[in-house]
């Protein structure tokens, strides 16, 4: 039996493969800057459907945000080793080699995160490359669910949005500055609360100042994680995410006026990742 996981800040998609029977789950999303393998092995223990396998599964393919270390990586990989003692193989890599494994296939490529978070890979076909970091949501994650929400945030306590909007947000979610400020500064996994506030945004989307916040956001996204590698223009650049998938057609504008090709744009990559890996063992 293999498992399969994609995971972001915000949730964590698991794929069972038992044979030609492939069972579907979520969790929490497990990010090890943010959560001890204490915390992810408690977390897997109360899914009832991994708990009912936990004995029968012989390897796991983990790909998460936040895995790009090996210290990091050891994080994620004890509590796996802690839940699922079986298991003979366990790998748990980066969320960014999940995309382009995800999208590339065996191609050449650029493949982009934009959910929660976001992030930029160039796959060769064999292996994903970075040519700039990720900041995370303090310094970067530029067009990502977290970053709008900051300037969602700001904008409101400022009073800078559109009355229309600032209505509409009063009414729809109750806050204060010390709310905000509560949620921002002193709770666990603020960028997640950030980017819950796109929910928001998706129903209003039509309006012109989400319009050239998206547009905006997307294209230092692009400016920054895409345009950074050589060549960009000649090979398909991929995505995945809520944020890209919900708002392809603002990823369409951008990529029209910066000349580069969109290719694969899909919203959770677990299944593609699922058929790839089974695709290898079988093949092996």
């Amino acid at each position: 039996m293999i498992l399969v996981a994609d995971s972001g800040s915000t949730k964590c998609d698991w794929l069972i493969l038992n044979g030609a029977v492939k069972t579907e789950t979520k969790t929490m999303g497990f990010n090890p800057f943010f959560h001890s393998a204490g915390l992810i092995h408690q977390a897997l223990k109360s899914n009832p459907d991994l708990a009912s396998i936990a004995r029968d599964v012989d390897a796991i393919y983990f790909y998460g945000a936040g895995c790009s270390s090996a210290e990091r990586n050891a994080i994620v990989e004890n509590a796996l080793k802690q839940t699922f003692p079986h298991a003979t193989q366990i790998v748990v890599d980066h969320d960014l080699t999940g995309a382009a494994l995800a999208t590339c296939g065996k191609e050449k490529g650029i493949a982009c995160i934009v959910g929660t978070g976001s992030n930029s890979c160039y796959f060769d076909g064999e292996k994903a490359m970075e040519a700039v970091p990720a900041l995370g949501y303090v310094l970067g994650d530029e067009g990502s669910g977290s970053y709008f929400g900051k300037i969602i945030l700001s904008n409101y306590l400022y009073k800078r949005l559109p009355s229309e909007l600032s209505n509409a947000f009063e009414k729809r979610y109750d806050l204060s500055k010390e709310i905000i400020f509560s949620r921002v500064y002193n709770e666990p996994n603020p960028n997640v609360y950030l980017a819950s506030f796109m929910k928001f945004v998706s129903d209003h989307r039509d309006h012109p100042y989400f319009k050239d916040m998206i547009y905006r956001g997307l294209s230092v996204f692009a400016d920054i994680h895409i345009s950074c590698y050589e060549g960009y223009r000649n090979v398909p650049v991929h995505f995945v995410g809520s944020i890209a998938y919900y708002f392809k057609e603002v990823l369409d504008e951008v990529a029209k006026n910066m000349r580069f090709k969109i290719g694969e744009v899909i919203k959770k990559p677990i299944y593609p990742l699922a058929e790839h890996h089974a695709f290898d063992l079988t093949n092996s």
